[in-house]
């Protein structure tokens, strides 16, 4: 358990909820883990691109 109120505390409580409204709909385990997969992938492809945008950046300045 997490001290209440903490960022962990709320983190924790949002999952909850958001699993719990997967569970209240009866939705199909296998389209929770889709859908868990479809999220981490959106966020990993983000932080590539923010990756790939610094990179051409420092290379750019590294040239000058």
């Amino acid at each position: 358990m997490y001290k209440p109120y903490s960022p962990e505390w709320h983190r924790q409580r949002n999952l909850r909820e958001a699993l719990e409204a997967y569970f209240n709909e009866y939705v199909d385990v296998d389209v929770i883990y889709n859908d868990l997969l479809e999220v981490i992938k959106e966020r990993s492809d983000q932080a590539y691109a923010e990756f790939e945008h610094a990179s051409s950046l420092e290379k750019k300045i590294r040239r000058k």
